[in-house]
């Protein structure tokens, strides 16, 4: 086990599955201490539990969209040691055609999404600055640089946190804060458990992915995958192709 990170202490939303849960297992093995939060205790006892070092694992359970919620979280996590490292990882999405989606799901995506790494940077920023500096970074996706028809709510808030990224990295580096995003694409975690799951949806984004490797196997240069096929079954041909 490296200790390149030793005295380090990381807050990661959505942390206890994953991509999330995957940069808790890294940040751990390089000798940081993590604070995980989600919404699940169960889950995040489970991860806390598999990462087996209880001595720098900690568990908070909350909603990253409910700003007083994740305040007390950094707070509460802050005072077991200062937080040096933020990962806005918590996310959501759904899939519907623009005509019929529902404003609690566009909602519930931006709020998640955007407002959630919004205030994960808000509070976690001021817990950084203060312990002298450290870093930011935020999960986005490649459906935040490509179209991905259907996915509207999903775009526009990873599309937002890029930008919010950026505001944040030029206000912040005085305060000496690193801030960055990571762009992923398809990845086998629960959000993503449908995409694998439909063959010819699956296909079409490996077919996006010229490498078929890095973060995003190079998706970032062709288009978003075709969610057509999802979209046929669940809203019907008409209402997908904007017949009404």
């Amino acid at each position: 086990m490296a200790d390149t990170l030793a005295g380090q202490h990381v807050l990661i939303t959505g942390g206890g599955s994953g991509i999330g849960f995957a940069s808790a297992v890294a940040f751990v093995a390089d000798g940081a201490s993590v604070s995980i939060v989600g919404r699940n205790a169960e889950k995040l006892e489970r991860a806390a539990a598999e990462l087996a070092v209880p001595d720098r694992v900690h568990v908070f359970t909350g909603d990253v969209g409910d700003e007083s919620q994740l305040a007390a979280i950094v707070t509460a996590a802050n005072e077991i040691a200062p937080l040096t490292v933020a990962l806005a990882n918590a996310g959501t999405g759904d899939i519907a055609p623009l005509m019929v989606t529902e404003d609690d799901n566009w909602q519930k995506v931006l709020q998640t999404n955007l407002a959630g790494t919004f205030y994960t940077f808000k509070h976690a920023a001021k817990a950084i600055a203060k312990a002298g500096g450290g870093a930011m970074c935020a999960i986005s996706s490649i459906a935040g640089v490509r179209t991905h028809r259907f996915m509207h709510a999903y775009c526009v808030s990873k599309a937002g946190i890029d930008m919010l990224v950026r505001t944040t990295a030029d206000e912040l580096g005085v305060a000496g804060i690193r801030v960055n995003s990571v762009c992923p694409g398809l990845v086998d975690t629960e959000i993503a458990k449908g995409l694998f799951a439909h063959e010819q949806v699956h296909q079409d984004y490996l077919d996006c992915m010229p490498l078929g490797l890095s973060v995003d196997g190079g998706h970032h240069l062709r288009r978003g995958p075709d969610y057509e096929p999802i979209s046929n079954a669940a809203f019907g041909a008409d209402i997908t192709r904007g017949i009404v």
